[in-house]
């Protein structure tokens, strides 16, 4: 009982080490609600490497000292007659790599050409698309990655390749694997609107739309945009990488912001960051032609 009284003096301190106690708590409570600002909050971007001539496995170790993530052909690259990356993914895999796998489609001309030989686009779009998860399922990638299909043709979808496109993308749908596009995200002279001003639309907003129009399955994209500004040009940096959504095109699954070679009409602003043959290599490794592009993930096909 005594401890519990005490004297005037031993109560006055006691009381005021009792209020002092619950005014830090107050604060410490109060503190942890307010909003915080962390350095880790903002989303984290990765950076990535495709080529149509594979590096070479003496390669990769610098290579992923830069690049969390690398495109890989499931058939013969545009312009080449074969495919060296065949055969390449379980190396990739053990130095560390994501993916970004991706099937070489047809150009317009190749699609008119077919359907002049009797074969409609919806048709030659499901054959390719069986070749390109048959592709995938031998290389060993795992259900429900994400096969890019390489569309080069920028601008408005005419409409045998929007009926090729679309049907590679549902067929693929249908499968174990999910579909995605690598497509334009820059914008293109698209006539005048209702206002009779000029307006622009580029090939993602396209096949989205098409997408939204006839219920179909969801595309993820790979956009390429490489005209400087918003493209910072032939740059790694990976403590200053740029987000997907920095290339003016919302959601991507990455985002392609330079090429080898270069497109000067797109990169005079950043001319200076390519080497002077107009290629972009990367850092310390040359003689490796490089296309860089950026994604939220490490992985954007899941393709690991």
């Amino acid at each position: 009982m005594s401890r519990l009284l005490g004297s005037t003096a031993t109560r006055t301190r006691r009381t005021a080490k009792r209020l002092l106690t619950a005014a830090l708590a107050f604060v410490a409570v109060t503190a942890s609600a307010q909003p915080t600002i962390s350095l880790t909050s903002a989303p984290k971007s990765y950076a990535g490497f495709d080529a149509n001539e594979y590096p070479g496995d003496a390669a990769l170790p610098a290579l992923h000292q830069q690049f969390a993530f690398t495109g890989y052909w499931l058939n013969d690259p545009p312009g080449a007659t074969r495919n060296p990356w065949a055969g390449k993914r379980d190396i990739l895999v053990r130095n560390g790599f994501g993916f970004l796998v991706v099937f070489n489609g047809r150009l317009d001309a190749q699609i008119a050409r077919s359907k002049k030989l009797g074969k409609s686009p919806t048709a030659l779009g499901r054959q390719d698309a069986a070749v390109a998860v048959a592709a995938a399922n031998r290389e060993g990638f795992p259900a429900g990655a994400i096969i890019f299909l390489d569309q080069e043709e920028g601008g408005r979808m005419l409409p045998e390749q929007a009926e090729y496109l679309l049907s590679w993308t549902e067929a693929v749908a249908a499968t174990d694997y999910r579909p995605g596009v690598y497509a334009s995200g820059q914008p293109v002279n698209d006539g005048k609107g209702p206002d009779g001003k000029p307006v622009t639309i580029t090939t993602i907003q396209d096949l989205r739309e098409h997408v939204a129009e006839a219920n179909l399955h969801e595309i993820a994209f790979w956009g390429w945009q490489d005209a400087c500004p918003p493209a910072p040009g032939c740059v790694v940096d990976p403590a200053n990488l740029p987000g997907p959504d920095q290339s003016g095109t919302p959601d991507l699954a990455a985002w392609q912001y330079a090429q080898s070679p270069r497109r000067p009409a797109n990169t005079r602003a950043c001319a200076a960051t390519y080497n002077h043959d107009g290629n972009c290599y990367a850092p310390g490794i040359p003689g490796v032609e490089l296309d860089l592009s950026v994604s939220a993930s490490p992985d954007p096909s899941h393709g690991r």
